[in-house]
Parts: C-alpha cells; structure tokens; sequence
C-alpha cells in the first residue's frame, strides 16, 4: 500500500520531534551520574512514564489486539501479577539499591556474593535482552515491510539508527525524556483508534451491543480458573507465573531497573513503580479491547482468509490457488450467514442464536486453520519462508484499509515509537551494564570521561548488534509471546539469585554460582523438551520453575559443604 503524502508528513514529524527534541534536551552529559542515572532527576510520572514505555514495546500495539482477536480477553490474565510485584520491588529492592548507591541492579551481587556471581548474572542479562532487543526493532519492521511494501533490511536499519542517535547523545536522560513523549503519542493514537473502530460498527450497533456480540463469540471471558497446563494463560498462571516474571523483569533487569534508578529519591522511584502498577492492566484491558473491537468490526465487513498479505500472495502464486479461492469463498458465506445470526441476537440476545454464532465462528476458525496449511504447503514447494499465522497482522491490515488519512500517518507514528522507546532502553541497558559490571569492574580505573565515553560505544555497539538481531530473525507464533518466552527461559534463574541474596543469607557466592549455571541449563532443557511436546510446562511456569530450582540447588550445595562459609 502507498502511504498518503499527509500520513508520511504526520509519521516523519512525529517521529523527528521525538528524537530531535531528546537529543537537544539531554545533550552534555560529562559524568557517569548523569549520563547512566539521569543526574537522578526524575520525578515519579517520568519514571512511570518510562517504565511502561519500556514493557510496551511495537509488539504490544501490533501483538496484542491480533492476540485478542482470535483469542479474547484472556490474555489480560498474564499480568495480573504485575501489581504484586511492583509492591514487593517498592518495599524491597528500590530501598536496598538506592541505600547502596548502585548504577546496575548486578552491582549489589558482588557485594553479597563475589565477582563471578555479579558478573555471571550479568551475562545472563545481556544475552536474553540483547536478543530482545533485535526482536522490538524487527518486529513492526517485518510487519510494516510486508504490508507497505518497504524493504525490510532498510527498516530495520531506520528504527535502529534513529534510537541509537538520541540514546548514544543522551544516555538515561534522553531515554525517560523521549519515552514520557512517547507514551504521549501512543495514548492519544490508541484512543483515536479505539473511537473510530466503534464509530465504523453499522448504526444501530452501539457499544454495549458490540460487547454482547463479543461475548457470543467467546471473546469477552477474561478470568479463567483452570488448573489445565494445556491453557497458556490462566488466572493461576498470571498469578503465580506472572508475579515471579513480573518480579524479576521490574527488580532485576536493568533495562526496567535503570529508568527507576533515575529518581530523585526513595519516594519517586516507589511512586512511579506504583503508578505503573495500577495502569499497566487496565492499559493492557485496554489494547486487548480493541484487538475485541476489530473482531467485531469484521463480524460486519468482510475479511481476508489470511491477514498476511505475503502469505496470501504467495499462495495464490502456486498450485493451491484454487484450492485458497474456495476457502475463501466458504469464509465469505459463513459471513453472510452469520449477518441473520448477528441481527437476530442484537435483537433477542436469545441463547439459541448464541450457540449459532459460535457453531459459525468455529467453522470459520476451521476455515482459516485450513488456508494456514495450503500456505505453508505453498511455502514449503517454492523453498521460502513465510508467516503463515496471521496474528500480528491483523491491526495492521484494519489501520491501513479503513483509517482516515493523516490518522493512518499517526498510527504508524506509535508502532514506531513504541519500537524506539522500549528499545531505546534496552540499548541504555545494555551498555550500562557492559560498562559499569564489566568493563569498569575489570580494568584499571578510568576517568569520569574516559566511563561516558566508553558507555557511548558500548550503547552504540549493542545499538548494531540489536540491528544484526533483527535482520536475521524469524517470527514465531506470535510476536508478544516471543519477546515473553525469551525472558522466562532466564528470568526465573536471575530472581532465584536475588531472592537468595535477599532472604538466605546463610548461602555464599560459590554455591550460587554453580546452582545459576546448573539451574540454566535445566530451564533451557525443560523448554526445549515443552516445545517437542515431550513434558507440558507452558513457558510462564519457567519463571516460577526456574527461580525455585536455582534457590534449592544453592540451599543444597551450600549445606552439604564442608565450609560453611565457601569464598572464592
């Protein structure tokens, strides 16, 4: 699709302000104080700010609402144990970081345990969010590619360049300045979609009908209480490993740690994790809303079978085009059918029409099912790769088929910026802790500008190997889930270490050492062995899994040492 002259002024001066104004704001920062902490200026609607621009990556605003279009509100129940975390961090970590005066959450491990604890724990960090990192800048620039027609590698060198300007110039500063304007932009953009997506629905279809005819379909159950593992998202699993995820990503990852760290004192940084606390799942109720909304938009306007314009194309290029035309002509009938169905239950909201609905929806999922196959199968001949799950695509295709111009221009302005803000703190995190947990700690002392300077490339080599990430990444099932499975292959194991830290106080450093290195490589056996469907354990429970592991084998090794009080 080519893009209006209007909607390319609204996206190149949007995202222009961000980084020329976070760049001049920020510029001149000659300590390590400033450049790495922000001068510890922030105030608490910064740093909530912040913090939530940092978890909201493109992948949410691309990811989520195509996550609840084919699967409803369920997926809220991931973080609901997000403001039980944000609780335990406020009265635990943030007290004990700020009383010792640490640039990086790893700063703390040496002074509990030793040196290779610290140094390991920060490994572990840099390897899970440098590839994170590659994923945010590849993620929107896959989708945009393929639905615009722009070149992929050429995205995925913008998105990276213009993030690296602003967070290379101005460090941590520059990153809570441009993600508070962010966030700005992302809520406006999501509200004015959100509007015109009811506004569209026929006349006579207003809000709360629009939710009944949501909730006919299956998309409005949000709370489920099954102990069922085969069920990804569960109120048991965002409780349990939700809580130990949200844990440890907001207490022990830098890229989180970091825009906190920023605070002016105790007080902003609890209030800004508290702020986050309480709007992070309405925001995220929210976004699956009108991932709701677009369902039900299409329940009155027909649809692709596929939303991937690439996959579509490259069937209809191949000897299942025919095959592909009538799965679409049997969705196109089950649409009409549906219309007496729909029409019938807005006027009864009979439980008989219900099920009729839901009989349509299910052959309609069949369907899709179908085509997804004919696809892969078209893939598979012409010995290319295509996504073939058509998830991420879904907004996307509504935005661009059906928003005014200059709106479209705006709405592009917020996957980009959400791209740019979550990874903007990734690289202010990334080259925070190579400096300051490597590089610093193992040489000879260097100058306060010798630190910022060596800061700056750091910043910018992570910045062009986060481009190389994504230049030679490969989409999963689903883009929020992707960035989520890569952190709880290692979230679980760097909580368990500073749980230990914390509360054990009896462990040294070398029974954790060694339990963090075997306790890694059993999380990321357990995975491998989940995804060839070997065990059932869904990649949340890693989180819980993981933390429990590393806490027991170090608890073990350090009770049967001869020593009590091992040391290296």
């Amino acid at each position: 699709m080519q893009l209006n002259w209007i909607d390319w002024v609204v996206l190149c001066a949007t995202l222009l302000a961000i980084v020329v104004y976070g760049t001049w704001q920020t510029k001149g920062s000659k300590n390590v104080q400033d450049y790495l902490k922000g001068g510890n200026t922030s105030k608490w609607w910064t740093i909530g700010l912040s913090v939530m621009a940092t978890q909201a990556s493109a992948i949410t605003f691309l990811s989520t609402p195509g996550q609840a279009f084919n699967d409803g509100m369920g997926f809220v129940q991931f973080y609901f144990g997000l403001p039980i975390a944000m609780v335990v961090i406020c009265m635990v970590f943030i007290p004990l970081y700020h009383r010792l005066n640490v640039y990086t959450a790893y700063e703390f491990l040496e002074n509990r345990f030793d040196l290779k604890t610290r140094t390991l724990t920060a490994i572990l960090f840099l390897i899970q969010r440098g590839l994170a990192a590659g994923i945010t800048i590849f993620a929107p620039a896959i989708i945009l590619s393929v639905v615009l027609g722009w070149n992929l590698l050429t995205l995925n060198i913008i998105i990276g360049l213009l993030v690296i300007i602003y967070t290379v110039s101005g460090g941590t500063r520059a990153v809570n300045v441009t993600q508070k304007h962010q966030m700005v932009v992302i809520f406006i953009g999501m509200l004015i979609a959100f509007f015109l997506i009811v506004d569209k629905l026929p006349q006579d279809i207003s809000f709360s009908k629009a939710l009944s005819i949501a909730g006919a379909s299956g998309k409005m159950e949000v709370l489920n209480f099954s102990f069922d593992l085969n069920n990804r998202y569960t109120f048991w699993s965002g409780i349990i490993g939700g809580t130990f995820l949200m844990l440890s990503y907001f207490g022990t990852d830098q890229s989180q740690v970091q825009r906190y760290l920023s605070g002016k004192s105790v007080k902003e940084m609890q209030l800004g994790l508290i702020f986050n606390g309480l709007l992070k799942v309405p925001m995220q109720f929210f976004i699956l809303l009108v991932g709701v909304m677009v369902f039900v938009f299409y329940q009155f306007n027909e649809a692709p079978v596929n939303f991937n314009p690439t996959a579509t194309e490259v069937v209809l290029n191949s000897e299942y085009s025919e095959a592909y035309k009538l799965l679409q002509k049997k969705q196109n009938i089950i649409f009409n059918e549906k219309q007496a169905y729909i029409n019938s239950f807005v006027n009864s909201e009979n439980d008989v029409v219900s099920k009729e609905i839901s009989r349509a929806n299910k052959t309609n999922d069949s369907i899709k099912k179908e085509a997804r196959i004919l696809i892969e199968k078209a893939a598979k001949n012409k010995n290319i790769k295509v996504e073939s799950n058509d998830k991420d695509y879904v907004f996307i295709h509504f935005i661009l088929n059906n928003l005014p111009r200059g709106l479209i221009g705006l709405l592009l302005a917020v996957i980009l910026s959400a791209a740019m803000s979550s990874t903007a703190s990734e690289l202010n995190a990334l080259g925070s802790t190579t400096t300051i947990d490597l590089y610093k700690r193992n040489t000879v002392e260097k100058t306060e500008e010798h630190m910022v300077k060596a800061s700056k490339w750091f910043t910018f080599a992570w910045g062009i190997i986060a481009i190389g990430v994504a230049c030679v990444a490969k989409l999963a099932e689903n883009l929020i889930q992707l960035v989520n499975i890569i952190g709880s292959i290692f979230y679980g194991n760097v909580l368990g270490i500073f749980l230990l830290a914390f509360f054990f106080k009896f462990v040294k450093g070398q029974a954790v050492f060694i339990a963090a290195l075997i306790t890694q490589f059993i999380v990321i056996a357990l995975f491998f062995l989940n995804e060839y469907q070997l065990i059932n354990l869904p990649y949340l429970w890693l989180n819980f899994v993981g933390c429990a592991i590393v806490i027991l084998i170090a608890c073990l090794l350090q009770l049967n040492s001869k020593n009590d009080t091992i040391t290296t």
